[in-house]
């Protein structure tokens, strides 16, 4: 195809700087809860998401993935003008570069899988027309907007309130964290592994081998064996009698943790082999077409593809994730890390929940609706309600702010490329 350098120089220049964007909102977002609640250093965050995170992306980001992301548009409206895809995936990943660029730079924690989309719904409009885009996957995405945070929200305040009778309010909250913080992590671990496999590991050949009783199995065993693990170290956590005359439950939350350390690392693994697609997936359509002048609806996915992914959303949470780390990790609500476990835990629980019943789900809305929850099991006084209205609002104006973008990315780029 003529210009086929010069289309992937830009696919690849405008992935990076969409990967960037994923890394400085989303990242930061799914680390924000470790790190609002004091169990990671902004560093040592950086560390975990630089190692699973990249991990993630590059063992587990798909050998194959959709052109279209999430079957918004059909292929076949573009088989006769393969060069206006082209264009309309460039412009999708200028869009959506600068909007999770916009939304990070204010604090607000967006939906990168609804940025992408209202990328693509808006060019597929002006390129094609309204018929091109399936409407009746919009609504769903835009029920999945209450649906995700609010069954979240209330798994959060089960969990959180099943934390407190079980060793909060006790004589000996020490003693009854020690025997039921291995139990937790088990449950964490399973779930992440779940998360991992029916998310993660489904884009390459081992997550294809893996029946669903298999998936579960091998969750259960990496679970089992993480907390014997966990409990070593907890069973080694000193007791600092001063500090907990000062805080009674110093200790107690030094225990929660080391459960946070568990759920951070796992769940970047699992969001890097999942997310990592919403940047590469039309590197991937354009590299495609670039090379063989036609357009499919699969296509292949190369390693340095995988590795530009990776390295974009490691930088973009290096760069420029402090903002909404501290949107979502201290100005909800207060977080301890018994209550950011408590949402880490929910959060993870309710993607598990929505890949086994195919229910659209944003990380983004699944871990603010558990911050909200874990507030809630405090009273409406621990919620900053100016701060969740202002997120709300970021989270309704994704998809049209992507869209718009996205029209005037197209026009440009068809203009001055054709």
């Amino acid at each position: 195809m003529e210009h086929e350098f010069l289309y992937l120089a830009l696919a690849g220049a405008f992935g990076l700087f969409a990967a960037w964007g994923i890394g400085a909102n989303d990242v930061a977002n799914a680390m924000s809860t470790s790190i609002g609640s004091r169990a990671l250093t902004i560093k040592q965050a950086l560390f975990v998401a630089a190692i699973f995170e990249f991990a993630g992306a590059v063992l587990a980001g798909g050998a194959v993935t959709a052109t279209i992301r999430k079957g918004m548009v059909d292929s076949a409206y573009f088989a006769a003008q393969p060069e206006i895809l082209i264009y309309g995936m460039l412009a999708s990943l200028l869009a959506t570069g600068t909007w999770l660029m916009i939304a990070s730079r204010n604090g607000w924690p967006v939906s990168t899988t609804h940025s992408i989309v209202g990328a693509i719904i808006g060019f597929s409009v002006v390129a094609v027309g309204f018929s091109a885009v399936k409407w009746t996957k919009v609504a769903i995405i835009v029920a999945s907007w209450v649906a995700s945070p609010l069954f979240s929200g209330i798994v959060a305040y089960l969990v959180f309130n099943s934390i407190t009778w079980l060793i909060l309010t006790r004589e000996n909250p020490l003693e009854r964290a020690r025997r039921y913080a291995p139990i937790y992590i088990f449950l964490t671990v399973f779930l992440i592994s779940l998360v991992t496999m029916f998310k993660g590991l489904k884009h390459i050949n081992l997550g294809q081998a893996l029946t669903t009783s298999e998936c579960y199995m091998v969750a259960a065993i990496c679970g089992g064996v993480v907390a014997l693990i966990g409990r070593w170290f907890i069973l080694r956590i000193p007791v600092d009698e001063r500090a907990d005359r000062e805080f009674h439950f110093h200790t107690v939350e030094r225990v929660f943790a080391v459960l946070m350390i568990f759920t951070a690392c796992g769940m970047a693994f699992a969001h890097g082999s999942n997310d990592v697609a919403n940047a590469i997936g039309p590197v991937a359509a354009i590299l495609s077409i670039a090379q063989t002048g036609e357009v499919t609806q699969k296509a292949g996915m190369p390693i340095w593809v995988l590795a530009l992914g990776g390295i974009g959303i490691v930088v973009g949470l290096a760069t420029y994730g402090r903002r909404v780390i501290a949107m979502v990790g201290s100005r909800i609500t207060e977080l301890t890390p018994s209550r950011g476990f408590s949402a880490e835990f929910a959060a993870s629980f309710t993607i598990v929940f929505a890949s086994g019943t195919g229910m659209p789900v944003s990380t983004t809305h699944a871990l603010v609706g558990a911050v909200l929850g874990v507030g809630m099991a405090r009273g409406f006084s621990a919620i900053d309600l100016g701060v969740v209205g202002r997120i709300f609002l970021s989270w309704i104006v994704t998809i049209p702010a992507g869209a718009i973008l996205s029209i005037i990315f197209f026009y440009l780029l068809r203009a001055t490329l054709s």
